[in-house]
């Protein structure tokens, strides 16, 4: 049986691992707000259940076990939040919260017919893919929005940052999954763009925006 924690751990660690590669107890510490010698002794609680490798003042990894492990709760989390979205008619910017409860349900069929409900979606509500039962994660091709050219049209994919104001600030802006974007202008001074979607009259977007915005061509 595994913890509520422990799955947050393990959630957290996937979440650094596909970030920058890898993962320290002090990323956990920091990312997490947890003392140092309160994520040393989950580590090590961890790596005898056989979900890392922990060595002190090493980065931690986790093992083919852990992966799988880690990948089915970010499962539960995204399939939960799809339903949410889809089924309860929540915004995008509130299913986060509510998700990081229930994904720790401990019942298999629960999720499955939350899966079956929802058709079998892919991606959740922010673009994210869904891995599937055997905690497989589909590879995807986004890139930064930053990191387009002018004259580029691309496709509104996904989000980095799922944060509820950031969200907010997309909505006002009736910025959506699936918009197709022109990218009109960029300003070199400080990376900001000048775009035009969904017919609207240009809007400027800055760097910040940008690097958070994940298109597809």
């Amino acid at each position: 049986m595994i913890s509520s924690t422990e799955e947050n751990y393990l959630k957290t660690l996937l979440h650094l691992e596909e970030k920058t590669g890898e993962a320290t107890a002090n990323d956990l510490s920091k990312l997490l707000n947890i003392k140092m010698s309160t994520v040393n002794s989950m580590m090590k609680k961890l790596a005898e259940k056989g979900f890392v490798h922990y060595e002190s003042y090493k980065p931690v990894t986790l093992t083919d076990t852990g992966k799988k492990q880690a990948a089915l709760i970010l499962r539960k989390h995204r399939l939960v939040e799809m339903y949410l979205v889809e089924k309860m008619g929540f915004g995008w910017e509130q299913v986060h919260a509510i998700a990081e409860q229930i994904e720790h349900i401990q019942s298999p069929v629960f999720f499955e017919k939350i899966d079956e409900l929802l058709n079998h979606p892919t991606a959740d509500p922010h673009g994210s893919p869904i891995p599937d039962k055997d905690g497989n994660i589909k590879p995807t091709n986004f890139l930064k929005l930053s990191n387009c050219c002018e004259g580029e049209q691309v496709r509104f994919s996904a989000v980095i940052d799922s944060n509820a104001e950031f969200l907010q600030f997309l909505t006002k802006r009736n910025l959506t999954l699936g918009v197709i974007i022109k990218i009109i202008t960029i300003e070199i001074f400080d990376g900001s763009m000048t775009v035009s979607y969904n017919g609207n009259k240009n809007e400027v977007l800055s760097r910040i925006v940008c690097d958070k915005l994940l298109v597809t061509k």
